[in-house]
């Protein structure tokens, strides 16, 4: 369904005026796609992202920069987001006996059990994708890149 039609408006002031709208949509679409999902595994999808960050860490730590660095979501507050997942026992933080300030982060065992258990699920969230065809996600993608490059 067209734009349009989903909000029920029949006209933008312009393209960029519709497309900023479109977008916004669309983000919230996929959100609460998703949060329904997280919800159900009893997480965040901020919380998510920390754990699959520190699957791919895994076997080694992460401290608290790199988690920031590499959130999708880079206004979430990630020192609280890891003590949630700390006191769920899905990560451990570790202090270095040098430098109290220094933390190594590295994802549990049930932490790992957790994603494990989501692959699966998260392979059909995926699936919202088949719409498009390889090239059209190849030049969706290269358009969303172009825009956060060259339109900020």
């Amino acid at each position: 369904m067209s734009i349009e039609k989903e909000i029920v408006q029949e006209q933008f002031l312009n393209e960029n005026h519709k497309t900023l709208v479109n977008i916004i949509y669309t983000h919230s679409f996929l959100i609460n796609r998703m949060s329904g999902f997280f919800k159900s595994q009893g997480i965040t999808r901020q919380q998510f992202n920390v754990l699959r960050i520190l699957r791919g860490q895994h076997p080694k730590s992460a401290n608290l920069n790199l988690i920031k660095e590499r959130m999708l979501d880079k206004m979430s507050d990630a020192s609280r987001i890891v003590e949630r997942l700390r006191i769920k026992k899905l990560i451990t933080r570790q202090s270095n006996r040098n430098d109290r300030r220094e933390v190594a982060i590295i994802i549990s065992q049930r932490g790992l059990q957790l994603l494990e258990s989501t692959d699966i699920e998260i392979k059909e969230i995926y699936k919202m994708f088949d719409c498009f065809s390889k090239d059209e996600l190849i030049q969706l993608n290269m358009l969303l890149d172009k825009f956060r490059n060259e339109g900020s």
